[in-house]
């Protein structure tokens, strides 16, 4: 269906062969994992580095890693639907990884306090709305986009 949002299931446990895939080792995916939010993380902390933010001012460095990440995760969860849903490794490295690394929500609460209490409530609750309210715009958009460019590519993406 063209509607239907893609999805990215987990492990079934009511799957026999999915309930032993919770008992294999994981090294590989962790070690996926783990090299994905190495590479995520630099990325984000060359943009912050880049672009610091002040004690009173908007923090844009954090708002567009997030914004950022939202429309990747977006597009990544067509392209692992359409093209990469039986290669183990993708979504752990890509999305796991890279994207949880390089996202900082974690940073954006302290963002929040810190423009709290720094007497910028209002740039604070702006901030606070605004991030949201985009990032999950920005996910719809890359879902949108990429399903609109998997359909030119020949074939419409599920």
């Amino acid at each position: 269906m063209a509607d239907q949002q893609p999805t990215d299931p987990d492990v079934d446990l009511g799957v026999p062969a999915q309930r032993r895939e919770v008992g294999r080792t994981p090294w590989p995916v962790l070690g996926a994992i783990a090299l994905g939010g190495a590479l995520g993380a630099l990325g984000r902390y060359g943009i912050g580095y880049a672009f610091p933010a002040s004690a009173t001012g908007f923090p844009w460095a954090t708002f567009v890693i997030n914004v950022s990440g939202c429309l990747l995760i977006g597009v990544l969860m067509v392209l692992n639907d359409r093209f990469w849903s039986g290669r183990r490794l993708v979504r752990p490295f890509l999305g796991t990884g890279v994207l949880g690394g390089y996202t900082t929500f974690s940073t954006y609460v302290v963002d929040i306090q810190r423009l709290a209490q720094g007497g910028a409530a209002a740039t604070a609750l702006a901030y606070l709305a605004v991030s949201v309210l985009v990032g999950l715009a920005a996910v719809a958009v890359g879902v949108g986009l990429t399903r609109l460019a998997v359909g030119r590519l020949g074939g419409a993406a599920s």
